[in-house]
């Protein structure tokens, strides 16, 4: 009888690299649920995996927990005021060094804050934002990222800029109420009493969208019906970013209105980078930087990512993209998701290899909101049987 030599099988490289469900999840806890679904699975069919997980975001809402996670940091906790002007305790993150402070726009000027009243899309201000950088600037940051995604505002930043000691001005002399839908009365902006601080941080404007400032894929016209904007109030909004951006053209000679995803968060980022040098940055980049998940995608042979739902939003700009571009070319990637509402032909197109969703029959979003994490785990348990046999 001939005697066979022993088939060592090597351990397969595997990332987890999702990102929050959104009102469900945070996305340690997503990374956490697949993992635990991908050991079981393995073990079960005693195969070696070496799993590293890292919990991601696309440089939205959710950053800031990604980056403390990874940090080993705590939130910071600064009382302040929301997109209406009430008061609010909010959250920024800073890095194990104390040299990066990490901020949320939805943090205090989110849409969630303001869910309690109807939505005031002229009124609404980035001004609360003030408080979180100022705190930051206090305790010594040299750079801060910004996140954008989730606001309520379309005020071109001029809130929070005002918060940092700015001061807009109409014809008069007088000093414009808060929101978007007064900065058509705008007539010059006073910078003496600018925080020096924020001039001289670096600034990081993590940025998932693409739009410019102005027009019919702008910021008003794109988001500010999002924001509760009715068409009428879309182009006040408009010609206040239009007016805004005349007068800071004219003060400091930067020409920002074209610059894509200047649009985001309402223009957010149009103040910040007309007298402060700032850099806009995808997302999903800014985050696969600060917790290296390029030498983790480097390395996966199968990569499973996730979100709340999939679709063609998912392929511009979101984690879903960021990890199709930085895995390696041969890696497999699967996608575990809330609902999937990609055909099989932009799978195919997109370079994913599959998608599922956790939904295990017909369902409301409640109730896969309430058993998120068990639904995650087993469709991760499901998909690393099919795949490691």
């Amino acid at each position: 009888m001939t005697q066979s030599t022993p088939v060592t099988t090597q351990a397969l490289n595997v990332a987890i690299v999702p990102d929050s469900f959104k009102g469900s999840a945070q996305a340690s806890e997503v990374a956490a649920a697949i993992a635990d679904g991908v050991n079981a699975a393995a073990t079960s069919l005693a195969r070696t995996v070496s799993i590293t997980a890292v919990p991601f975001a696309d440089g939205g809402e959710g950053t800031l927990d990604a980056l403390i996670d990874a940090w080993g940091t705590e939130a910071k906790i600064v009382e302040t005021t929301d997109a209406l002007g009430r008061a609010v305790s909010s959250r920024f993150g800073l890095s194990a060094d104390g040299r990066t402070a990490v901020i949320e726009a939805a943090e205090a000027a989110g849409l969630p804050q303001v869910s309690d009243v109807p939505r005031q899309p002229l009124q609404a201000t980035t001004f609360g934002l003030g408080s979180l950088v100022s705190q930051a600037l206090e305790l010594g940051v040299q750079r801060i990222i910004l996140c954008l995604g989730g606001s309520a505002t379309t005020d071109g930043g001029a809130g929070l800029l005002a918060a940092l000691g700015a001061k807009f001005l109409d014809a008069q002399g007088q000093e414009l109420t808060a929101g978007g839908g007064a900065l058509n009365d705008l007539s010059c902006i006073d910078i003496s009493g600018l925080d020096s601080r924020a001039t001289r941080v670096n600034w990081q404007i993590a940025c998932d969208v693409t739009n410019p400032l102005l027009g019919d894929n702008g910021a008003a016209a794109v988001f500010g019906p999002q924001k509760g904007a009715s068409p009428q109030e879309v182009e006040v909004l408009n010609a206040g970013l239009a007016r805004l951006a005349d007068t800071l053209e004219a003060g400091t000679g930067r020409k920002l209105r074209e610059q894509s995803g200047m649009g985001a968060a309402g223009g957010l980022a149009l103040c910040l980078g007309s007298y402060c040098e700032v850099e806009l940055v995808p997302g999903w980049e800014l985050v696969a930087q600060a917790l290296n998940a390029h030498e983790v995608l480097a390395d996966a042979q199968l990569v499973i990512t996730g979100e709340g739902r999939l679709d063609s939003q998912s392929l511009q700009g979101k984690v879903v993209s960021g990890v199709l571009q930085a895995a390696r070319k041969d890696a497999d990637i699967i996608v575990i998701a809330g609902s999937v509402e990609l055909d099989e032909e932009m799978l195919v197109e997109s370079g994913i290899l599959a998608a599922y969703s956790i939904a295990q029959g017909p369902a409301d979003l409640s109730e896969l909101s309430a058993r998120a994490l068990e639904l995650i785990r087993r469709a991760a348990y499901n998909v690393a049987r099919t795949y490691l046999c």
